[in-house]
């Protein structure tokens, strides 16, 4: 184990993250709020947007405090957020009478529309393009998150518009948005162990603050929804 080689970022990418980084929560939390209205679930929008103030702030903390610096296997930023909020999600949330209600009553393209926010992975190709992140990984992740969310409007136009194609055009979205963030997970971890081994320029961009938000919020919460898609389209017309 080491700590983390402080790569320079300039500062107008950090402050454009920081705009941008709200989006998806604010996206989520639209969802949820409308969601909740037509189900009747009173809690639902406050807790959520409970968890995420908190949430957000207890990685800012961590962040703070050193607690993601010393580079290891699985990293410090994984086992602290990424890891536990996996498990809420898919331990206890997915199993909720609330959740199951919501995205019972919610309409396919709702959650498709969410994914949008994805357009965020134009930061991996920034970070890459200021050698702050190894350029083969982050042009993948980045271009790979910026088509599912482009894609995105595509598939929600198809079911808008009843086309025959669009179930299946759904799930090969679906398909893709998973494959691609399963990647960017898995990857970050193989380098993470090369860069420990060798030396060589691993993703510890990722672990300092603000673009710590990234591995402790994306792949677990873009998973769930892309779950909740895969449910809502075994039940869709063909």
């Amino acid at each position: 184990m080491n700590n983390l080689t402080q790569y320079f970022v300039p500062e107008w990418i950090s402050i454009a993250f920081l705009i941008a980084i709200p989006l998806p929560f604010v996206l989520i939390l639209l969802f949820v709020r409308k969601a909740a209205k037509k189900t009747q679930s009173t809690l639902a929008f406050p807790l959520v947007a409970a968890f995420f103030a908190l949430y957000l702030l207890y990685i800012g903390f961590a962040s703070f405090q050193g607690w993601f610096d010393v580079v290891s296997l699985p990293p410090k930023v994984l086992l602290l957020t990424t890891f536990p909020y996996a498990f809420l999600l898919f331990g206890l949330v997915l199993n909720t009478k609330s959740y199951q209600k919501i995205v019972e009553n919610a309409t396919l393209e709702s959650l498709i529309q969410l994914h949008i926010f994805r357009l965020i992975g134009v930061f991996f190709v920034l970070l890459a393009l200021h050698d702050a992140l190894p350029k083969p990984f982050a042009f993948i992740a980045g271009f790979g998150d910026m088509l599912t969310a482009i894609g995105s409007v595509f598939v929600v136009k198809a079911i808008q518009h009843k086309k025959s194609y669009a179930k299946k055009l759904a799930r090969i979205w679906n398909v893709f948005g998973t494959v691609d963030i399963l990647f960017t997970a898995i990857a970050a971890n193989v380098l993470t162990k090369i860069s420990i081994d060798t030396g060589a320029m691993g993703v510890d961009t990722l672990a300092v603050f603000p673009f710590c938000i990234i591995p402790a919020f994306a792949p677990p919460t873009i998973l769930f929804l892309h779950w909740a898609i895969f449910k809502k389209t075994k039940n869709f017309p063909a």
